[in-house]
């Protein structure tokens, strides 16, 4: 659920959200924290880090973009110690424009998989998603089980999907660039606009609603808003869950692509050690738990236990190429998309 406190703040000034204090913004024993997430778990994370260490957060949310141009703005005078935000992608765009900076932490590499962190210590996965296939059970008796069969034309006609801007097709299409080369991935993007069964429009959401309306029969979409229309309602989705089943590609191949919510220490961090101090309290089973259960994803420590919502799709085989990938091949997976007309 989509956090309320959001207000608009002067450069300089925090607001304390959700019973978390305010303090002076270079005060000893704080922690200042830029996020483009709004769950209110993510809250309750932020009061039981500051419980168990008195360090006070100060959080100023907000979109990405716009937390981006603000870095930007205050250059090396911003207050700003850490940024959590969404996917790779966007964690890429932070690195290229020199907004991170790299750390050490043996905790934080001994508990993260190498794959869902930087190579230099720039960012951490906190949280992992899954893209998957969905499909109208009672319809499709034989659906895609690889992200290549998406583009067959067997299925043409049938398949959803969110438009080529959206950052989780951009990074979707980068994973087929590292994998196979710019000209099969091209080939694949292709077969898969060829298959459309509407222009690409909405969000993940949408695209399942597209199987409970019947405008289409398959669709891709990322496992939390599946999970969770599983745990609450959503509306034009709940109720209608077990219409739809659910295929994690490439399962006994390379596995399933996955994603990140992830953080990293601001490149001009006045609190430096608070902030890995908080960084490695997200890797802590307390930790995983909140951030996951806020929005029905995977941890991304091994071992941690799954949500109820989640525990319903199961475990997988996750593909374990480096996440740094996705950034690097984003710019050229938005020139194939443009190239063959896939809006």
């Amino acid at each position: 659920m989509p956090h309320k406190n959001i207000k608009t703040m002067a450069l300089g000034l925090f607001i304390l959200s959700s019973g978390i204090s305010l303090t002076p913004a270079y005060a000893e024993g704080e922690v200042n924290v830029y996020s483009s997430r709004h769950y209110d778990t993510d809250n309750r994370l932020f009061a039981d880090f500051t419980e168990t260490t008195g360090i006070k957060i100060n959080l100023i949310e907000g979109k990405i973009n716009s937390l981006m141009e603000r870095l930007r703005f205050e250059g090396k005078n911003s207050p700003a110690d850490v940024i959590i935000t969404t996917d790779a992608g966007r964690l890429y765009q932070l690195e290229r424009d020199d907004l991170l900076q790299g750390i050490q932490s043996d905790e934080l590499q001994g508990k993260i998989p190498a794959n869902l962190r930087h190579g230099e210590g720039k960012w951490f996965g906190v949280t992992q998603r899954a893209r998957v296939i969905y499909y109208d059970k009672e319809t499709v008796k034989n659906p895609p089980q690889t992200y290549t069969e998406l583009a067959d034309p067997k299925y043409k006609g049938m398949v959803c999907a969110r438009s080529s801007s959206n950052i989780y097709m951009l990074s979707l299409l980068a994973s087929q660039i590292a994998h196979n080369g710019e000209d099969a991935a091209k080939t694949w993007a292709q077969g898969l606009l060829n298959n459309l069964a509407r222009d690409p429009q909405g969000g993940d959401t949408d695209q399942l609603r597209g199987i409970v309306s019947d405008e289409c029969q398959i669709a891709i979409g990322n496992t939390y808003y599946f999970a969770r229309a599983i745990r609450t309602k959503v509306k034009g989705l709940s109720g209608h869950t077990d219409k739809i089943g659910v295929v994690f590609p490439d399962q006994g191949d390379k596995g399933t692509h996955v994603n990140i919510s992830g953080a990293g220490v601001a490149k001009h961090a006045p609190n430096k050690e608070n902030a890995i101090k908080l960084l490695e309290y997200f890797t802590s089973e307390a930790a995983q738990t909140y951030f996951a259960s806020g929005n029905d994803e995977y941890p991304v420590v091994p071992g941690v236990a799954l949500s109820s919502s989640v525990q319903q799709l199961g475990e997988f085989e996750a593909d374990v190429l480096p996440l740094e990938e996705l950034g690097r091949n984003q710019a050229r997976a938005q020139q194939i998309y443009n190239e063959i007309g896939y809006k």
